[in-house]
């Protein structure tokens, strides 16, 4: 227990201290700024945070330039992404593309581009889902010749290596033999894009089964959201409390109606069920307990309900200002609805 403990303390520690770096180098003017351009993202941010808080390395074993801390630790890292809504390559790259590669089992990849992944020097996009979701592959192999289109990749634009999940296995590309275009989104936080293979040679990695490779890696893309969605829910209550705080209305903050009052409980309550249940995904995930897929299955389902429920209020307790552009309130409204399709709709079957 003492062990445990300490653990805990170095963790929230670790969480005030990338807290910190985002409140100063993530703020709402930074945030809009960088959705703006091609990147999507500011590269300083992603520099600061891999070399003064390391979070690039955080899931990468030491013997490829990693901290080997571990799943849960870098979720937390996405957690308090979500709160300022940061499109660095975090999810696409350092979680989901860097679990890819050790999940393919290659040493030899994992060995040559992990240690970059791990600086924040290299970034992977994963090439996944077809045009109607994650339920379908959208990429075959014939061999080591790669056919078919990748949708809602993301940071897959700008990735500096592609690994693309097939029927058959993972696919080392270089992004310059393929076709990647940024496609519209909803949420302009978040850079999505379309990448095409036309008889695109490849690298298989590894020789792992396609299907338990694949099914692992939705446990961790589901349980990275459900974390991100935990952070963006947090933030609006915050919002949404400080501004019934000092909005006034009839000679009184507005937050002091009984009415509110009740509301924003509601939010709150919503919100510490979501923060159990992405907890005990993530516990589930890192320890690999026989209820992996149920906790996470909750977790994902749970979460965007709750983040949905908490936005939409956070939104009607505003008032007008919250649909303006300069309010940040429709940003996390636009984050919620893209984020319940990220990586497939959990009502849906587990098609691989």
């Amino acid at each position: 227990m003492p062990e445990r403990s300490a653990d805990m303390n170095e963790l929230a520690e670790f969480t005030t201290s990338v807290r910190a770096l985002l409140a100063k180098h993530a703020g709402r003017d930074a945030v809009r700024a960088a959705m703006d351009t091609e990147l999507g993202y500011d590269p300083t941010l992603w520099r600061l945070l891999c070399e003064q808080a390391g979070v690039g390395a955080l899931a990468i074993p030491e013997e490829y330039g990693g901290f080997g801390a571990g799943l849960a630790e870098s979720l937390m890292v996405v957690r308090e992404l979500g709160r300022t809504l940061a499109g660095v390559p975090m999810l696409g790259s350092a979680v989901l593309g860097a679990q890819a590669l050790l999940l393919s089992g290659d040493a030899d990849a994992c060995a040559r581009l992990l240690p970059e992944v791990a600086d924040g020097s290299r970034t992977l996009a994963v090439c996944w889902a077809g045009a109607d979701g994650w339920d379908r592959l959208g990429v075959e192999s014939d061999g080591e010749t790669l056919t078919g289109t990748a949708h809602y990749v993301l940071d897959g634009t700008n990735a500096d290596t592609l690994i693309v999940i097939t029927s058959s296995g993972l696919f080392e590309v270089d992004p310059a033999r393929a076709d990647a275009r940024t496609v519209p989104t909803m949420d302009p936080t978040r850079k999505l894009a379309e990448i095409g293979f036309a008889a695109t040679p490849g690298r298989r990695l590894g020789s792992a089964d396609p299907g338990p490779l694949i099914a692992r890696l939705r446990e961790i893309a589901w349980a990275a959201v459900s974390a991100e969605q935990v952070g963006a829910a947090e933030r609006c209550l915050e919002m949404t409390v400080e501004y019934t705080k000092s909005r006034v209305q009839f000679g009184r903050p507005i937050g002091g109606f009984q009415a509110l009052k009740h509301r924003m409980a509601d939010m709150y309550v919503l919100l510490e069920s979501a923060k159990s249940a992405a907890a005990l995904a993530i516990d589930s995930l890192t320890e690999q307990t026989p209820t992996v897929a149920e906790d996470v299955w909750v977790a994902r389902t749970h979460c965007t309900e709750a983040f949905g429920a908490i936005v939409a209020e956070a939104i009607q307790l505003h008032g007008g200002i919250a649909i303006t552009w300069e309010h940040d309130a429709h940003l996390f409204f636009k984050r919620a609805h893209a984020d319940a399709q990220l990586f497939g709709a959990a009502h849906r079957p587990v098609l691989t």
